[in-house]
């Protein structure tokens, strides 16, 4: 081979790496623009943890201005569900939650969504849109959050009928999971 054969040879294997190079970063930045699927759509990543500890105390007020206690459900099991109006995975798991709570609630079950740092005014509206039909309470000061010492929203914890803290959740919870997890504690 002459050396301007190996000249030209050369510059073609450059020009294939630069080519190859250049359309590798092409395929990544369509990738990362890529619209993700709705969470409707999609299986959470967020499978529970298995946990066994004693639910916190925690009195906080319903959207009555009522006191409302977690030990007030002893004997049902009870999903916490920390949230926030203005949490995006918490708005896409609400309408799986409220058809768990519907299918369940007759077994025992209760769904209590503590709403972290938000007043009525806000809360409501929220309520209204979704049509919940679980107990809502209201957080103002976080004080959920810090007593199962989470800064995550959303994050769910499910207690068992006596008092013991079964599965907790960080992140959005999808039908799949709730319904391969919960019903086995529920029929405990």
């Amino acid at each position: 081979m002459t050396p301007a054969n190996e000249n030209i040879q050369g510059r073609l294997i450059a020009m294939s790496m630069i080519g190859l190079g250049l359309l590798g970063i092409g395929i990544m930045f369509l990738l990362l623009l890529r619209e993700p699927a709705s969470a409707s759509t999609q299986d959470f990543l967020a499978v529970p943890a298995k946990v066994n500890y004693p639910a916190p105390e925690l009195t906080l007020t319903d959207l009555n201005g009522t006191s409302v206690s977690l030990n007030d459900h002893r004997g049902s099991v009870v999903l916490v569900n920390l949230w926030a109006t203005w949490c995006p995975p918490c708005r896409e798991e609400m309408p799986t939650l409220l058809a768990f709570y519907e299918k369940y609630k007759s077994e025992g079950f209760v769904l209590i969504a503590i709403d972290q740092g938000e007043t009525v005014e806000q809360v409501i509206p929220f309520v209204d849109e979704f049509q919940l039909t679980f107990p809502v309470w209201l957080d103002v000061t976080s004080s959920a959050g810090r007593v199962f010492n989470t800064m995550n929203l959303p994050s769910s914890y499910v207690v068992n009928r006596n008092g013991q803290v079964r599965l907790m959740w960080i992140g959005g919870i999808s039908e799949k999971n709730l319904e391969k997890f919960v019903p086995d504690i529920i029929k405990e």
